[in-house]
């Protein structure tokens, strides 16, 4: 890793840990995603005051961070689009960067620590994997240029049928492989579905050997989530990267909070939700 790279991951993992708060939901095309981002802006703002690590966003969306003057989590820009979470399943599957010409030159513009891209694995759609597995590889080349972390987010989805349309799946035989893959790709950071037993997501992160996030995916309820968070730390995550789990609570701010000390300070879920109950 260059010593670019190195200086963009020091802003990202403070002492090594991370909580980024992903709110690039709208690039999804889904309205269900985009309940709690309204208004966008004040979402920005309010985040921005639960100073969590780092804020996930599209290129569109990124000035609300970049553009604020005073101290400010680190900004994880995404940097592909695609139809594989729509409710209705498609014909036509596909995952495109957004400039494929000069993959990462928004996310050099925007002063961005670390880039974030899908990979992602759909049962009888090889065409869309293909279309990953070329993304990669202009932003890895991108990437190792211009000193710009890499962080992949590779997804088992489930089948046709199997529970919500284009969900994810928890089964750990086969997010391993996969997570092997994106390491193999060249991923500077994992993004990875938490395993359905949180007790096997070591697993994960032997296979990721390097810093490795949980995906929060769909809201829970907040005692659980912060339960199941601090048994995945445990297990050797480097910390969340958190979305409607985060927006979508009634008071976002108190869950940054809670999810903060479960990633810094190593307090279990039971401690977490008592912080989260006595803020104000």
């Amino acid at each position: 890793m260059s010593h670019l790279s190195k200086v963009r991951m020091n802003r990202l993992f403070q002492h090594g840990k991370c909580l980024d708060v992903a709110i690039d939901h709208g690039i999804a095309n889904e309205p269900d995603f985009l309940l709690g981002l309204e208004d966008i802006t004040q979402v920005m703002r309010n985040l921005i005051n639960a100073q969590p690590d780092a804020i996930q966003v599209n290129y569109g969306q990124a000035d609300l961070l970049q553009q604020h003057a005073g101290s400010k989590p680190a900004l994880v820009l995404r940097t592909d689009v695609g139809n594989a979470y729509n409710q209705a399943r498609h014909r036509e599957m596909w995952a495109v960067l957004h400039n494929p010409e000069a993959p990462i030159l928004a996310a050099l513009q925007q002063d961005a620590a670390a880039v974030v891209v899908n990979l992602y694995l759909i049962p009888d759609e090889p065409g869309i994997f293909r279309q990953c597995v070329e993304n990669i590889g202009r932003l890895r080349h991108a990437c190792e240029r211009y000193g710009m972390p890499l962080m992949i987010e590779p997804l088992v989805m489930a089948p046709a049928g199997q529970g919500a349309a284009y969900g994810s799946l928890g089964d750990v035989e086969k997010i391993v492989p996969l997570v092997r893959l994106a390491r193999e790709l060249g991923a500077d950071i994992i993004k990875a579905d938490p395993t359905d037993n949180p007790d096997d997501f070591y697993r994960v992160v032997e296979a990721a050997r390097c810093p490795t996030l949980v995906r929060g995916g769909g809201k829970g309820e907040i005692g659980a989530v912060l339960e199941k968070s601090a048994r995945l730390m445990a297990q050797g995550a480097s910390g969340m990267v958190y979305g409607r789990n985060v927006y979508q609570h009634q008071n976002p701010a108190r869950v940054v909070r809670a999810l903060m000390a479960i990633i810094h300070q190593g307090v279990t879920g039971a401690e977490a939700l008592d912080l989260y109950l006595r803020s104000e």
